[in-house]
């Protein structure tokens, strides 16, 4: 009995190190078909830096030759394209890769064009030089903001067909302008078109921002700009004469308010109580007063009118009126003899009333995809964040379309708008793969899906 006892021991340890060979075997083989050869590598590394030695910096951006380029990219890769141009010399590029149930709502992968100015001498290297660091650094204005997921997206499609996968939802990809000016001439004409109607969208990827850590950062909404000018007025009088009222005084007592605001919420970062985007920030953009002469201002004369102008970014779940209500009768009190006028003010409600956010928890299915589609790639998703600027994210949100705010850069310095703005090589190659996998479980889901909504 023992003998024979000893002899199915030996059979099951047999089995399960033949499991356990298989399940490495297994593994290995998917690790190497998840990788990029050399020769894939330096041709996706390639097509990057083309793209980003395309000048489309503000104000002259060449869009022309960016949809060109990309233009091309679709056609390597068999995607329909159509060039839409809502605002005369803004051309905005929509790829349609069709999917076998193309009933289902589709899937859009959006980014933009445009990238801010740069100062070329403050730059290691020429800014759209795309040039290749020792260390793998990909310098270039638009590397991380954010030439470097368009292009991710058409890469991580071509493997994907490259391994035959046949999306179950159609897969369209826009390459917009403006957004670094808005956007209105950009996404916003393309949500108000009958066309965006047509592709009937049912989840959004757009982009984020790099992570100095090895986490992917993830944002599930964005605080929304108000950029208000607040003027005061007053008598003029002699610049030795001290009264009550002036303009100078009435504005620079705002200014004061304003900064004890800013100061307080500012705390609330610093002591870790909240992050970035879940404060109201308010920064001044400019000062303007005085009476100009020939040399410059009058120094004798108090002026009559003085205003000043801040950029203020708030949270979707911020009360606005009490924040307006703030306004009206502290930062700018008539009593002082003070306006105010916002130059730009977008609502932090969708259209149906509600925060102008996408659920990120387990009640929504995509999020459960993007999580688990990014855990299948090897990544790891932080804590769903508020984006602290704008993004063209919101305006699929204001139609209540769910929206992430995802790109893929971990272990990244955080470098949009600065100097010396780059990606390395093997991150930007890992983000591909990333997509790869987003692109795949999203585009596969066949269930409808019905967005959980935000409540007041």
């Amino acid at each position: 009995m023992a003998e024979r006892g000893n002899e199915n021991l030996s059979s099951v340890s047999h089995l399960i190190l033949l499991f356990l060979l298989s399940a490495a075997a297994a593994a290995a083989a998917a690790a190497e078909g998840a990788a990029f050869t050399a020769a894939e590598a330096d041709a996706a590394i390639s097509r990057f830096q083309e793209y980003l030695r395309i000048d489309t910096a503000h104000p002259s951006p060449d869009y022309a030759a960016a949809v060109a380029f990309l233009r091309s990219q679709a056609d390597s890769l068999s995607l329909q394209h159509e060039t839409l141009e809502f605002v005369a010399g803004k051309p905005l590029l929509v790829l349609k890769w069709p999917g076998r149930r193309p009933s289902l709502p589709s899937l859009l992968l959006n980014s933009h064009t445009d990238v801010v100015p740069a100062e070329p001498h403050k730059w290691v290297h020429p800014p759209f030089s795309a040039a290749l660091g020792p260390e793998g650094n990909i310098y270039a204005r638009g590397s991380q903001d954010m030439k470097c997921v368009g292009i991710q997206y058409l890469e991580a499609i071509r493997r994907l067909k490259a391994a035959r996968f046949v999306p179950d939802r159609t897969v369209y990809i826009s390459f917009v302008p403006d957004e670094e000016v808005g956007g209105t001439d950009g996404v916003g004409a393309l949500v108000a078109s009958d066309r965006f109607k047509q592709m009937r969208v049912g989840v959004v990827l757009d982009e984020g921002l790099a992570s100095p850590r090895p986490e992917y950062r993830v944002f599930y909404g964005e605080r929304c700009p108000w950029w208000l000018v607040i003027r005061a007025q007053g008598a003029p009088g002699h610049g030795a004469k001290l009264y009550d009222g002036s303009a100078m005084e009435n504005v620079m007592k705002s200014v004061e308010a304003v900064r004890r605001f800013r100061a307080a919420q500012f705390d609330l970062v610093k002591t870790g109580t909240k992050v970035e985007g879940e404060v109201v920030s308010v920064n001044l953009v400019y000062l303007k007063a005085g009476t100009p002469s020939p040399t410059g201002f009058v120094m004798n004369l108090q002026p009559s009118e003085a205003e000043v102008g801040l950029d203020i970014r708030v949270p979707p779940n911020t009360d606005p009126k009490a924040l307006e209500k703030r306004i009206a009768e502290e930062w700018a009190p008539s009593s002082r003899n003070m306006t105010y006028e916002f130059k730009h003010k977008v609502s932090v409600y969708d259209m149906f009333g509600k925060p102008a956010i996408t659920v990120a928890d387990r009640s929504n299915s995509w999020w459960i995809l993007l999580e688990e589609a990014v855990k299948e790639a090897n990544g790891k998703l932080s804590k769903p964040e508020i984006f602290p600027a704008s993004t063209d994210a919101r305006f699929f949100r204001e139609l209540g379309i769910p929206a992430f705010g995802f790109s893929p850069m971990a272990n990244t310095p955080i470098l949009l708008h600065d100097h010396n703005e780059f990606l390395n090589k093997e991150e930007y190659l890992k983000g591909v793969t990333m997509y790869e996998s987003i692109i795949k479980a999203f585009s596969s889901y066949e269930e409808e899906v019905e967005e959980p909504r935000a409540e007041l």
